[in-house]
């Protein structure tokens, strides 16, 4: 290694400082490779043939991969098991480019869950099966965002999206299991049954604006302000709710034991102290909201609102359960 002084000459093609100016010292190295060697190394890159096509895979079939080819894979989640088998057999499933893939030497590396759904569905489905699959692509599989019902209502123009989804997932629980919690799994609906609901019940939409507007004035949940005014309305159309909804909404004259009063005195004591809402709160809510309208309808008093654990949901009271009042609700 040799320090030169610049002295407005060029070294190896770049221009050193010009005569008169302040001179540096450039320090040059001396190799002797050769050209060859001085390029930047090289890699061969592998390259994988996929081969993709439609097939008819049977239950026995989807068990003998899973049984023979299926090595080093994540656990199974027995819920999305169980929520596949439930859309197979609801003849939901779509062919599409994603199913099952393969490495070269057979290893299962995607789609362990829908094989599994067809074993436990004891049914037979059409599924893109790729097969020559670079096995290091595992890493990056299933890593992407998953599509949400609210992602779905959106793509599709619905207003409100995340409200609206939350509050057709609440109204399909009230009608299908009113016993059951609103929690894991079971309490999921697909998105084609979700569409289907929004057609079959058009009046969420307008349910949903009641339900912002209770929440803000008596902190009802949304979802279950809701699914109470459409169920209330669907199931009794020959009541007018006007007077329910001004009662429920300001308080204003309204006796001690209102079911009105009662439930708004019972959401805000729930709100008191509770920093934020757990994620039952709306089956709660709902509950409470449908004891106090039923009370309403028939003219009864009430003193409070409780509920047991494990209690189902209130179904609306039936017209003609008892006789109605000049006011055209229940006595």
């Amino acid at each position: 290694m040799r320090g030169i002084a610049s002295s407005g000459y060029t070294l190896g093609g770049w221009p050193t400082c010009p005569p008169g100016r302040q001179r540096h010292r450039v320090s040059l190295l001396r190799t002797e490779e050769s050209p060859a060697q001085l390029r930047r190394p090289t890699h061969r890159r592998r390259f994988f043939v996929i081969k993709a096509k439609i097939e008819t895979v049977t239950p026995e079939r989807a068990q003998k991969w899973l049984s023979e080819n299926n090595r080093g894979n994540r656990q199974l989640s027995t819920g999305h098991v169980a929520s596949l088998a439930r859309a197979l057999e609801r003849n939901e499933w779509r062919v599409h480019h994603q199913g099952i893939a393969f490495t070269t030497e057979g290893r299962l590396l995607d789609g362990q869950h829908r094989l599994a759904a067809i074993v436990q569905a004891r049914k037979s489905a059409e599924i893109m099966v790729a097969r020559g699959v670079d096995p290091a692509t595992f890493s990056v599989m299933d890593t992407g965002k998953r599509r949400t019902a609210r992602d779905l209502l959106h793509l599709e123009g619905e207003k409100r999206a995340q409200q609206l989804a939350a509050a057709l997932r609440g109204l399909f629980l009230y009608r299908r299991a009113p016993k059951a919690g609103w929690l894991g799994p079971s309490a999921s609906l697909s998105h084609d049954q979700l569409r289907n609901l929004l057609n079959e019940n058009p009046g969420i939409r307008s349910a949903l604006e009641k339900g912002f507007s209770l929440n803000r004035e008596v902190r009802l949940s949304i979802t279950a302000a809701a699914v109470g005014w459409h169920v209330t309305s669907t199931d009794r159309p020959d009541i007018n709710q006007d007077d329910w909804y001004e009662g429920l909404a300001t308080g204003a004259n309204l006796k001690r034991n209102d079911p009105r009063l009662v439930l708004r005195n019972t959401m805000f004591a729930l709100r008191q102290g509770r920093s934020s809402r757990k994620r039952d709160d709306s089956r709660e809510h709902l509950a409470y909201y449908l004891k106090a309208w039923n009370a309403w309808a028939e003219g009864r008093s009430i003193k409070l609102l409780r509920r047991n654990a494990g209690e189902a949901l209130p179904l609306v009271t039936l017209a003609g359960a008892s006789e109605a009042n000049d006011e055209g609700r229940l006595m």
